[in-house]
């Protein structure tokens, strides 16, 4: 029996992808195996290696979306990536937004929230002083 499950996703940028993957301390291949229960493993177009004993799988899906890929049993992988993969979606989602705001010229800070979520702001400079958004 497989453990592997396919969570669909809004994952477009794999450049932000790999951005989030080095802010969690994991890495990004291209092409590659992930290794799930029993020693099964998965071909992905893309793995994130994690530290515990099963890795992350990101396959383009046909709506140009990719899908994650990964054995959830006994919360290897959600110790790494959030349950559900909620941490790697935030933080992808950060990075994403930082990117995007950085190329319209927007300076960007981040705060952490103590809820665990993300603050982004976005400032522009403006003649005659500074305007935040």
């Amino acid at each position: 029996m497989s453990h592997f499950t396919t969570l669909q996703t809004t994952i477009k940028n794999i450049e932000a992808v790999r951005m989030a993957c080095r802010e969690l301390g994991l890495e990004l291949v291209q092409e590659g195996q992930a290794r799930g229960y029993g020693g099964r493993t998965i071909n992905g177009d893309y793995v994130i290696k994690c530290k515990g004993p099963y890795d992350v799988v990101l396959n383009k899906q046909q709506d140009g979306h990719y899908g994650i890929i990964t054995d959830w049993y006994r919360g290897h992988v959600a110790k790494e990536i959030g349950e559900g993969g909620g941490r790697l979606l935030q933080t992808y989602g950060v990075v994403l937004a930082t990117m995007e705001a950085r190329k319209l010229g927007y300076s960007v800070t981040r705060q952490s929230m103590p809820d665990g979520s993300v603050k982004v702001v976005l400032t522009q400079a403006v003649s005659g002083g500074g305007g935040e958004l």
